[in-house]
């Protein structure tokens, strides 16, 4: 019965992050750090929607954990590539369901985007709190950071710049300004693990597995 409780927790904070996620982009103020570089795709080649190249890049940081631990690639993380299907098509439906959302006024796009930071939040704490398995960018991270001994905290953050660095060349390259990134993306970059925190204080799901 445990066994079956984390994995609803988890599915349950994998769609809940997709849905934030969506908020943040719908915002129009630049979508998560995370999910800059596969917005910045989407944008350039309508054909491929945002879960698509969703599903693509996280697709290639399962192949970075795998390549860099190798026999340490602990057998139960090849499930990611059945979250990366769930994560993905939820996105392209959390899109599609808030396709009415165009918005103009910065006010509501603050309020939009503010929000969006706090479902995803609300994700990560629901996510996180069983400690079953990572999400392809969190798991690439704890990959980086166990083979090069680095800070897990200070590669996340590098990680994500990274991210953020290679979309914004991309927009330059493919539109020739800026596109799918913007202050939102900095915003939610700078919050969201404020927001986590707090949500954790407030719901303390890690005791619901202790």
């Amino acid at each position: 019965m445990d066994f079956i409780k984390k994995w609803f927790y988890f599915i349950i904070g994998v769609l809940i992050n997709s849905f934030g996620i969506a908020l943040i982009t719908k915002g129009a103020l630049g979508t998560s750090p995370i999910s800059s570089v596969p917005y910045v795709l989407s944008l350039q080649f309508p054909s491929f929607s945002f879960g698509m190249t969703t599903f693509l890049i996280n697709s290639l940081f399962i192949l970075v954990q795998i390549i860099l631990l190798k026999k340490n690639f602990k057998p139960l993380q090849f499930l990611q590539f059945g979250v990366n299907i769930l994560f993905s098509s939820f996105i392209d439906f959390s899109m599609s369901l808030l396709s009415f959302l165009e918005l103009s006024n910065i006010w509501m796009q603050m309020l939009t985007l503010l929000l969006g930071c706090l479902v995803l939040a609300i994700g990560i704490n629901f996510e996180v709190a069983p400690k079953i398995m990572f999400v392809p960018g969190e798991g690439a991270v704890q990959a980086i950071s166990d083979t090069f001994h680095t800070n897990f905290g200070r590669t996340k953050v590098a990680f994500d710049t990274t991210l953020m660095g290679i979309a914004l060349l991309l927009s330059f390259l493919f539109f020739g300004h800026l596109n799918g990134l913007g202050i939102g993306t900095i915003i939610s970059a700078l919050i969201v693990g404020l927001f986590v925190n707090g949500v954790r204080n407030i719901l303390h799901l890690e005791q619901k597995f202790s």
